[in-house]
């Protein structure tokens, strides 16, 4: 298998492969997961201490919940074990060591033992290499894809977790479980937060 043909199946949201409702029912069922008895379905306990790790740099703890405080890593590990097939998992399985592999040659230890400053700038580094998405009109990619990569895979499968968990949705962003009357001119500064769909 060619290495761009892999790293297109490794790439989140690529065409209509994944269902929305099966997507939907895992990002569910990670909000039940107790995070202390979590034992991963895919991921290696490494593997899983890398993709934590990882989604927590992105998406950190502040004034709002972090990755890990909406399970991210939970729902990355059920998608990877209930979504992908078994060559889009062994393409995983190589991502996460080639990307350890680089801290290693880099700073010699892996991407969990490294100190913050340390993983900023493997982030870093792996932002400036990593392929970007084609523009899309109505979630159809305009051209051809390059790869992504694994670094803008994860960091997109994070935040597309992140910004659907139910802790997000209804207590960070703005939601209305009922919502009122369409306004089609409503000025931009009176929308005010983000709003949870």
């Amino acid at each position: 298998m060619h290495r761009r043909s892999a790293l297109k199946k490794t790439g989140l949201l690529a065409g209509a492969a994944v269902a929305m409702p099966t997507m939907l029912s895992l990002l569910q069922s990670c909000e039940n997961e107790p995070r202390l008895t979590w034992k991963p379905e895919f991921f290696t306990m490494e593997e899983a201490a890398t993709i934590g790790t990882l989604v927590e740099m992105i998406l950190p703890r502040t004034d709002t919940p972090g990755a890990l405080d909406v399970k991210v890593d939970v729902f990355i590990d059920k998608v990877i074990s209930q979504i992908y097939d078994l060559e889009g998992q062994q393409n995983m399985r190589d991502e996460i060591s080639a990307f350890n592999n680089r801290c290693k040659e880099k700073f010699g230890t892996v991407f969990v033992s490294l100190d913050e400053s340390k993983r900023v700038e493997v982030l870093k580094a792996e932002e400036k290499s990593s392929g970007k998405f084609n523009p899309s009109i109505w979630g159809t990619t305009i051209g051809d894809q390059e790869p992504i990569g694994f670094y803008r895979s994860m960091k997109s499968m994070a935040i597309w977790a992140y910004f659907t968990s139910e802790e997000i949705g209804e207590r960070v962003l703005s939601y209305d479980p009922i919502p009122r009357s369409y306004e089609p001119c409503k000025p931009l500064s009176e929308i005010g937060n983000r709003w949870s769909l």
